[in-house]
């Protein structure tokens, strides 16, 4: 992997006493963005900007009919005027030929003008009598496109770092763009860990196993933040395979996130089997809840972050640390990387939290927060009805219904 990101030390930070957003900017120092490439407009939707996007033709590219309707001359457009209509343009058509006095050309939306043409009457306002229009009344404009009214070529139309979405996609295409240079994509790979887990479908074949139900959930979550993740690598609580697995995707990934084995548990052997590597562990453990254990760390140029294995605590970790972090080698800037906390009020009640900062599965309810009732790391049908994180500090008071607090939409 050829990436060029800023080496810091490792934190010296008890890890009980690291905060999310402190954690959080030490993950983002280690990122940068990927390197660039040119791609096909029909592959780079949802990508961001490497180098401007500049207009290789004018829009319009002549002057043209802004509607269906007749081109007419200043000097003809009198209402009760009688003109012949002598010719037909399209779309893509050349101009008719300079109109004469007392003459009008029938034009398309998007059809040039011709010369000496002063406004467009739309037919809505002529009556027709085979090859002749009568004038009932005049549009209060001229609807004319003049040549370059949108962009001109050699106009800087997107900057470097936006993301090409479908209004973006529009605007470059628009500019007559074949190929532009994006961010390339990050590449993800995930290993999860249990001796308990089967493939989801294998698991009733054997007695007390236990559904993955994270590794895809996971997988999907990258690709929706941009990533390129192959099949997600499922193996047994075994120190050695995991280093051995590690260590055949250090060059063929940009993050490898680990699932599971976080904790300090005799069979909890993700860290380590990294550390055996010889992986730069930069933080573990963050107080917060739910997501404590979780762990970042380098291995030459591949990112490492550790996931605890408890779906509910991975999601909100996924959500809080992994997007950062993709927004990030990405192409997006540090400020794009942030996550963007919303305030809302809440609908009812929440009591007091705890000594760490925690982060709770809520529903959007017209505008509202609810929080949901079941709160629990472990928990995986909450998240169906989950759609936003409720954050609420250490020690934070309880809250009456109706208080604004901070969110962030998953």
């Amino acid at each position: 992997m050829q990436l060029d990101r800023p080496k810091t030390a490792p934190a010296e930070v008890c890890a009980a006493q690291l905060s999310y957003d402190a954690a959080l900017a030490i993950m983002l120092a280690q990122a940068a963005p990927l390197t660039s490439e040119r791609v096909a407009m029909a592959r780079a939707g949802g990508r961001r900007l490497a180098a401007d996007v500049v207009a290789q033709v004018d829009a319009p590219r002549c002057d043209v009919a802004a509607m269906d309707g007749y081109a007419v001359r200043a000097d003809d457009a009198v209402v009760g005027r009688s003109l012949a209509v002598v010719a037909i343009t399209y779309a893509g058509d050349p101009p008719a030929s300079a109109l004469a006095p007392q003459r009008s050309v029938r034009v398309m939306t998007g059809a040039p003008v011709p010369a000496g043409t002063h406004r467009i009457i739309p037919w809505e306002l002529v009556s027709r009598d085979d090859d002749r229009i009568h004038l009932r009344a005049l549009p209060s404009g001229r609807h004319i496109r003049t040549r370059a009214a949108d962009f001109a070529r050699g106009q800087t139309l997107l900057l470097a770092g936006r993301r090409l979405d479908p209004r973006a996609l529009i605007v470059a295409a628009a500019g007559d763009l074949a190929k532009v240079s994006v961010f390339r994509r990050p590449r993800v790979r995930t290993i999860g860990t249990g001796d308990e887990l089967a493939r989801a479908g294998l698991a009733r074949t054997t007695p007390l196993a236990v559904p993955d139900s994270l590794s895809g959930a996971i997988r999907q979550f990258a690709r929706g933040h941009g990533a390129m993740v192959p099949a997600p690598m499922l193996l047994p609580d075994h120190r050695a395979s995991i280093t051995i697995a590690a260590h055949a995707m250090a060059d063929q990934c940009d993050v490898l996130v680990m699932l599971g084995g976080a904790a300090q548990g005799e069979r909890d052997h993700a860290r380590t089997a990294l550390t055996d590597l010889g992986m730069q562990l930069h933080f573990a453990g963050v107080a917060m809840k739910p997501g404590k254990p979780v762990w970042f760390g380098q291995l030459d140029n591949m990112l490492v972050l550790g996931l605890p294995g408890n779906p509910t605590a991975a999601m909100t970790i996924a959500r809080l640390f992994l997007a950062p972090l993709l927004e990030r080698l990405g192409g997006g800037s540090a400020e794009d990387a942030a996550n963007h906390w919303c305030r809302a009020p809440l609908v009812s009640a929440i009591p007091a939290n705890g000594p760490r900062e925690a982060f709770l599965c809520a529903t959007l309810i017209e505008g509202q927060l609810q929080l949901l009732e079941r709160q629990s790391a472990s928990m995986q049908l909450t998240l169906a009805d989950a759609d936003a994180l409720l954050r609420r500090p250490a020690n934070a008071p309880a809250c009456v219904a109706g208080e604004i607090v901070d969110y962030v939409v998953i």
